[in-house]
């Protein structure tokens, strides 16, 4: 039985590029609205939605469940991934205050983690398991997962069998949407990173 997930990151929230993690609750900004009721301006295929509980990501699926009627659950695994004490700063104002430490992270993010961090191989763990539950609770149906670009590279790096070290290099835009399918206890990789707007 085929199931299909698709994945649609959260738009642009209020204050710009920084990095947000799991502690910092920044709302969508007007344009990151925009950006999502563009993704999904062609209807509403899914028979369930699946958010992260942050609010950039469930005040979205919140409408889009409302607007359309389709039922929806929040997963507390699909947060993004803990940043340590890089949560609140841009990428400019982190290589301005540590470049060989932000070079290193890029280089081998599972070793070189920001002080504080999540450790990215608890981070996987958890959204795999995420993603098992949802395979095994919606088999055979049509899923869309509102969630961040963290997770979002675990579920590929997951469905491509490669090492958590290199899932930095999978770039996932604002309001892009990716697709894989579940059958016969494998998983695929439909389409990655489709812009919607």
């Amino acid at each position: 039985m085929e199931t299909i997930i698709d994945f649609i990151r959260h738009g642009e929230p209020e204050g710009g590029n920084r990095f947000r993690g799991n502690s910092i609750d920044d709302a969508l900004s007007e344009k990151g609205w925009a950006q999502m009721r563009s993704a999904v301006e062609n209807g509403c295929p899914w028979t369930h939605i699946v958010s992260s509980p942050l609010v950039r990501c469930y005040a979205f699926a919140r409408e889009l469940s409302q607007q359309h009627h389709v039922p929806l659950s929040v997963d507390d695994r699909l947060k993004e991934v803990g940043f340590g004490e890089w949560e609140g700063f841009t990428r400019a104002q982190i290589q301005a205050r540590d470049l060989s430490g932000y070079q290193a992270f890029y280089a081998d993010p599972v070793r070189d983690r920001p002080s504080g961090a999540e450790p990215l191989d608890v981070f996987f763990t958890r959204v795999s398991g995420a993603l098992k539950t949802i395979v095994a609770d919606f088999s055979g149906q049509h899923v869309v997962v509102v969630a961040h670009a963290g997770v979002i590279r675990a579920v590929m790096a997951h469905v491509l069998d490669i090492p958590a070290r290199a899932a930095y290099r999978i770039q996932v835009i604002n309001a892009g949407l990716s697709r894989i399918r579940h059958e016969s206890g494998s998983f695929q990789l439909v389409f990655l990173n489709r812009k919607c707007v």
